[in-house]
């Protein structure tokens, strides 16, 4: 009973910091937003109140599974996570990072592929298209279906491949910074790396947005190799037609949302 207690209030804690995570990453990702493009998510309020809601909701479903195996690494030594640098060479260091990186890019393209397939996108990612256009809030914008499918990844690669807390933490970083600034319909990084010949193998906002304006194409999370390699990737698209909008107050939200497709 003590065991259960204590593992319960690991996946609550857990729970906590991935919403406090959520919060503070998106609202950082939104301000900046303002300030860089005002009027961007013009008419647009209703829309990313339910974005938040989403993503709290899937923030608990995120927080059990981490918390089970915060636990379970604590208490148990059930996991391959390791605090000594002496346990693996330094050079292993990035290359865990690398390796869970792929592993969760191969997992989130063909679980995101299937979410398209009519029966599930109508029962379950729907709700992460309902975005239109994405905004800063929009990254863990899931219907619970698919935050479980998404929950799984990084707590199954710690049993199965070693890795330091660090570079844990910092896979973990690239997984929320990424999640969130892919979907907040501007380019943040300059346009000679994601225009270049970098961004033809990396995945940033433009090539994520024009995934949720045509939906059968770059399925991507980090990368485009397995776009490019089943012939789903459909190039990046152009922020200038979303900014000169977002800078004009007169347009009605409706039009807003028509116009993103």
């Amino acid at each position: 009973m003590v065991g259960l207690t204590a593992i319960l209030l690991s996946a609550l804690a857990m729970t906590l910091i991935v919403g406090m995570r959520y919060l503070i990453v998106s609202g950082g990702f939104a301000w900046a937003t303002r300030l860089k493009h005002p009027g961007l998510y013009r008419g647009l309020d209703k829309q990313m109140a339910q974005e938040i809601r989403w993503s709290l909701a899937s923030a608990a479903i995120y927080g059990i599974p981490a918390g089970v195996v915060a636990w379970g690494w604590q208490n148990r030594g059930w996991t391959r996570i390791y605090t000594d640098l002496d346990a693996w060479p330094l050079w292993y260091l990035p290359v865990s990072v690398l390796l869970y990186l792929l592993a969760h890019d191969a997992w989130f393209y063909w679980t995101h592929r299937w979410m398209h397939r009519p029966r599930w996108f109508r029962l379950a990612h729907a709700v992460h298209h309902a975005s239109r256009p994405p905004t800063a809030w929009a990254a863990m914008s899931f219907h619970p279906i698919e935050a479980v499918t998404g929950a799984v990844v990084i707590p199954a690669l710690v049993f199965l491949i070693p890795i330091h807390a660090a570079a844990l933490g910092i896979v973990l970083a690239i997984m929320t910074v990424m999640g969130v600034t892919n979907h907040m319909g501007w380019e943040i990084f300059p346009r000679a790396m994601w225009r270049g010949p970098l961004g033809a193998w990396l995945i940033t906002a433009s090539h994520h947005q024009r995934h949720h304006a045509q939906y059968g194409c770059n399925y991507g999370l980090y990368f485009r190799f397995w776009d490019r390699l089943c012939g789903t990737d459909r190039g990046v698209g152009d922020f200038a037609h979303s900014h000169a909008r977002g800078m004009t107050a007169s347009r009605a939200p409706e039009t807003v949302r028509r116009n993103s497709l």
